[in-house]
C-alpha cells in the first residue's frame, strides 16, 4: 500500500447503461485466427463467449481524454505531471504512488441485447463482420481485413465505483467524472473511431451511497444525469 493511502470515507456508485451507436471493436491479442478467418476478433467473456467491454478500456480512454482536456500546454502531459485531480482519480505510480479513487468493471451485455442479437442475422455469435479495405498509395494494391465488431445498438451495464477520501472533494470530482463521460461521448471507443466505430451514449446514469457517509447526492446525481440529456 502507498505511504499515503488514506482512509475510506464512503464509496459512491455510478450505475448506467452504454448503447453503441457504431459497431464496437475492441480486440484481443490472445488468440490464433486462422487463414480465412476474421483477422482482427473482439474480447469475449472465456465463459458466456459474450462480447464485453474492459473496464481498462474505459479508463484509459477518458483519462487521455480528460488529461488532454486540462492540458495547460499544446501537448499531453506525462502521467505525473497530470494536475492533482487527475492522478487521485486514476492513480499514479513512480515516484508519487496515488492510489486510485476510481474502480473501473468490466461491462457486460444485458441480457436483452444477448436475446435480440441471438435472433439476429449476424456473422459471428452477437457480432457482425465488417470489411476494410487498405489502398497502398504507391503501388495502388488493395490490401483487404475484415474486423469483427459488436453491432450497434447492443447494451452494456456500466457500474464505476468512487472512494470517497475527502467528503470536501466529491463534487468537485464528480464534475470531472461528468466531463470524461461527456468527452467520451464525443469520441470513440476502440479500434478504427476515424473510421466510423465505436461511437457511444450513456444513458440511465445514476448515484448512490453504499456507506451513508455522504449523505447529499441530488446536486451530483443532476450533473451526471445532465450528460445523457444533452
Amino acid at each position: 500500500m502507498p505511504e499515503n493511502a488514506r482512509s475510506i470515507k464512503d464509496k459512491l456508485t455510478i450505475t448506467g447503461r452504454i448503447i453503441l451507436e457504431t459497431g464496437l471493436h475492441i480486440g484481443t491479442s490472445g488468440d490464433y485466427s486462422p487463414i480465412g478467418a476474421v483477422d482482427s476478433i473482439v474480447v469475449r467473456d472465456p465463459v458466456t463467449r459474450c462480447p464485453i467491454i474492459p473496464g481498462s478500456s474505459i479508463k484509459g480512454k477518458m483519462r487521455s481524454l480528460l488529461a488532454a482536456s486540462e492540458a495547460k500546454t499544446p501537448w499531453m502531459p506525462k502521467v505525473d505531471e497530470e494536475n492533482d485531480t487527475l492522478q487521485h482519480l486514476f492513480g499514479s505510480g513512480g515516484k508519487n504512488i496515488r492510489r486510485s479513487r476510481l474502480q473501473f468493471r468490466d461491462l457486460f451485455m444485458t441480457e436483452k441485447s444477448v436475446a435480440l442479437l441471438e435472433k439476429a442475422d449476424t456473422d459471428l455469435y452477437l457480432t457482425e463482420v465488417k470489411f476494410e479495405n487498405y489502398i497502398d498509395r504507391i503501388t495502388s494494391v488493395a490490401n483487404p481485413r475484415q474486423l469483427e465488431r459488436v453491432p450497434a445498438g447492443a447494451e452494456f451495464t456500466f457500474i464505476l465505483t468512487y472512494v470517497v477520501e475527502d467528503a470536501d472533494q466529491v463534487a468537485g470530482d464528480i464534475e470531472l467524472i461528468a466531463k470524461g463521460i461527456r468527452l467520451l461521448q464525443s469520441d470513440y471507443l476502440g479500434m478504427g473511431g476515424s473510421r466510423g466505430n465505436g461511437r457511444v451514449r450513456f444513458e440511465d446514469l445514476d448515484l448512490r451511497s453504499e456507506l451513508d457517509y455522504v449523505q447529499n447526492l441530488d446536486r451530483s446525481r443532476e450533473v451526471l444525469r445532465s450528460v445523457v440529456q444533452s
